[in-house]
């Protein structure tokens, strides 16, 4: 298992990620965006992955501009 830095190439994967929980399920999986996603790992806040075999099995999001975490799945 590695956690590193997300990266702008993770953004399919953790869109994968987002949409497969059981829980705190979108009513429309449209409502994040990969631009959104892109958004808040390059300029708004920081992002990291946890990979296994070079799969992404998690990830976390903060919102460096109003200090929350955007997104921790």
């Amino acid at each position: 298992m590695t956690i590193r830095e997300a990266k702008i190439y993770d953004i399919k994967q953790i869109q994968i990620v987002r949409n497969a929980v059981n829980e705190n399920t979108l009513s429309n999986p449209n409502l994040v965006t990969d631009q959104d996603c892109e958004e808040f790992i390059t300029e708004r806040g920081k992002g990291w992955v946890c990979v296994i075999e070079k799969q992404i099995v998690g990830f976390a999001i903060v919102d460096l501009k109003e200090k929350i975490i955007w997104a921790l799945f």
